[in-house]
């Protein structure tokens, strides 16, 4: 038996219209012995890394792709002009995926009217690398051929083969037994013959089996709107739109056996390799004579004269490890650019934390102003931040004022270029709830008993109909004694987790060296660009991707100042506030947390009544043990009450007191875990990090 690749195959990134999972494509292409499988989604590229990496792991070439809305003009946006046809592009190489990137985000920037566009005259700039197949029954070559068109056919088949080079350009046949298509398949051999185009064939892949037809069309009425009674819809013509095997292939193109010989040699044409050891950081402009590495050494221990009374042994010891790792893993340019914008937003009176997270572990940072906390006095490890042992970028979340947090992006945008800074994409998925209201809605089951079902499934963070039946007797009772439940939840099982839709990341921006369009598609959506590509993946390509967090808290803080100071002679600084004052612990204690931030849920005014804090170490007690691992495990019964004297303090190891001491013998911290693991067993810190991460996962 010969050999045949998918070259037409629209996965889950087809929101709402590809019922594939890369996984299962990929799991499919090897259990049919195939050594390639091509992702082809309409429009978009948002999920091209996360296959490719699939599919190295499963040791399948991937081959990235897209299928693409080609109009006459892409810049012309009228009722006159929403003529669309489908066409197929292929990244042959590296240089091929980039004009790729590039095209599907001009679609999105320039072209997009209902759909994102590109035309012949962005094709003929960015050419190189591609291999083109002509597409379905959409395309333009097949709808001109339905039509009996054959001049006008030929003429753009000569165009395509024109702008991409013999060789480059196919004609693609699909059958789907579709009466249409016989009659394009023979218009098709002929011009292949009279033109010298070589042919290849597909099928136009929107679901996995043959058995998923039904749920692939649960999807398209969950996109349109629609019940699967509506006549009017939006739907497939038969259940033959799935990856076929390879033998089916020939089957049905036993006449051409050349067009299933031509998807092997397309396949072993196309070889991406995507670098995932690369660091991008953007270019930061220091003054004249200095590198980013001596430029962030000098604010560095300028910041020492504003922090602390003088430089001491232990200060300059740490300041010179930290900056010895930052050099080493050649971060230095990020410190400096965080330090900027954050500077920006102080000169500028936008309220920013204090600091959160792991970056608050580093000095370099806690003396750039970028946090205004000292790692010294908390005893926080800057490996947790900045790990030598694991290489990855450094990751600062910066919380700004709500309502001013998006003039520090413009700042950014300004000075960086629009072309090199973007929010980030993020998608929605089918989740258990909303996969059985949508469902139930589709299959025309009433809104009582679908929203019966739906409120059956407990309200757990990420739980899946799988474990809601396991867990709830209620779903459980209701799916096996009514047999339209039934089918709605085994329905529902098989389009949950799928992706729903995409939007924009509260937080998330990236910033990169050169134009965005080297790295990443672009997408917008009502007139806001994004990335393709979500936070992860940007992060795996080495781009730099902060969170720009909208906190209201701030905005509350910053107005309440401001009201203050109003009836005030001398201005009050955040800065000037003390954390010694016994008379707001003594509120707090009494649970009078309400609109303080982190402390205000009603779990924890009780808990902080049962401490009662004294001091602000108290709180950050506080903080670690209102988690669901410690208030589950009694860790919190035996913290306060050695806080308060009532149990014993003890120690797991005498070697632990020092450690541990400060928590009354309790493991609270994840610095104390990394701290255990180096003084027990030897590790460094970095090979500690490691570790807690391992425990963490």
């Amino acid at each position: 038996m010969g050999q045949f690749v998918h070259l037409h195959v629209h996965t889950e990134y087809s929101l709402l219209d590809g019922a594939v999972r890369t996984e299962e494509l990929i799991a499919q292409a090897k259990k049919e012995g195939m050594p390639a499988v091509a992702m082809t989604d309409h429009g978009v590229m948002y999920g091209a890394v996360e296959f490719y990496r699939q599919a190295k792991a499963a040791g399948i070439k991937p081959i990235i792709g897209c299928e693409v809305y080609i109009t006459d003009k892409r810049l012309q946006k009228d009722v006159n002009n929403k003529k669309l046809a489908h066409l197929v592009l292929l990244a042959e190489n590296n240089v091929g995926y980039r004009n790729l990137l590039k095209l599907v985000s001009r679609g999105y920037t320039e072209g997009f009217y209902y759909k994102p566009r590109i035309d012949r005259e962005l094709l003929r700039k960015n050419n190189e690398g591609l291999i083109c197949l002509s597409s379905c029954l959409a395309g333009e070559i097949s709808t001109l051929l339905s039509n009996e068109q054959i001049e006008q056919a030929e003429g753009i088949a000569l165009a395509y083969q024109d702008i991409f080079g013999a060789g480059n350009f196919f004609l693609e046949l699909q059958d789907h037994g579709l009466k249409q298509e016989k009659k394009v398949n023979d218009e098709l051999v002929q011009l292949s013959q009279r033109l010298e185009i070589p042919l290849v064939a597909t099928n136009d892949v929107h679901y996995l089996t043959q058995d998923d037809a039904k749920v692939h069309d649960i999807l398209l009425c969950i996109q349109t709107g629609k019940d699967v009674n509506d006549q009017d819809r939006l739907q497939f013509p038969n259940d033959q739109f799935y990856f076929k095997s390879s033998q089916e292939m020939e089957e049905l193109f036993s006449d051409y056996p050349q067009a299933i010989t031509n998807t092997v040699k397309v396949a072993d044409r196309c070889k991406v390799d995507l670098d995932f050891e690369q660091i991008l950081l953007p270019h930061y402009e220091v003054p004249v004579g200095e590198t980013v590495e001596s430029y962030l050494r000098k604010l560095t221990y300028q910041g020492v004269e504003k922090k602390y009374e003088r430089l001491t042994s232990e200060i300059e010891e740490r300041i010179e490890h930290e900056l010895g790792i930052i050099n080493q893993m050649g971060y230095p340019a990020y410190f400096l650019i965080v330090r900027d914008f954050i500077k920006y937003a102080k000169d500028n009176d936008i309220i920013v934390g204090p600091g959160r997270g792991s970056a608050a572990s580093s000095i370099v940072s806690y003396l750039l102003d970028i946090t205004e906390i000292d790692p010294l006095e908390y005893n926080l490890l800057f490996e947790r931040f900045l790990n030598p042992a694991r290489v990855s970028m450094p990751d600062i979340d910066i919380d700004f004022c709500y309502e001013r947090r998006d003039e520090v992006i413009e700042y950014v945008t300004e000075e960086y270029g629009s072309d090199k800074v973007a929010q980030i994409i993020t998608f929605g998925t089918l989740a258990a709830k909303g996969a059985v209201r949508d469902v139930g809605r589709v299959l025309g089951i009433s809104y009582d008993k679908t929203d019966k079902v739906a409120n059956a499934i407990p309200n757990s963070l990420g739980i899946t109909l799988k474990d809601a039946l396991q867990k709830a007797d209620e779903l459980q009772k209701l799916y096996n004694s009514d047999s339209e439940v039934k089918e709605l939840i085994d329905y529902s099982q098989r389009i949950e987790g799928l992706k729903r839709h995409a939007s924009t990341h509260a937080a998330g921006v990236v910033i990169t060296k050169e134009e965005l369009t080297n790295y990443t598609p672009l997408y917008q959506s009502k007139g806001e660009i994004t990335t393709q590509y979500d936070m992860d993946t940007l992060e795996q390509l080495g781009l730099l991707k902060m969170d720009f967090l909208g906190l209201r808290t701030l905005t509350v803080i910053d107005k309440a100042l401001s009201l203050i100071n109003e009836t005030r002679a001398n201005d009050l600084n955040l800065e000037d506030l003390s954390f010694d004052d016994l008379a707001v612990f003594e509120l707090l204690g009494q649970g009078l947390s309400l609109g303080v931030f982190q402390l205000e849920s009603d779990g924890m005014r009780r808990l902080i009544k049962e401490l009662k804090p004294e001091n602000i170490e108290d709180i950050i007690a506080l903080l670690a043990l209102y988690r669901p691992g410690p208030l589950g495990s009694g860790m919190v019964d035996d913290f306060i009450a050695r806080r308060h004297g009532e149990q014993e303090v003890e120690y797991p190891h005498p070697d632990l007191k020092e450690i541990l001491e400060p928590t009354y013998g309790v493991i609270l911290y994840q610095e104390q875990v990394m701290q255990i693991v180096q003084q027990i067993a030897g590790y460094s810190l970095g090979e500690a990090d490691i570790l807690r991460r391992a425990i963490g996962n």
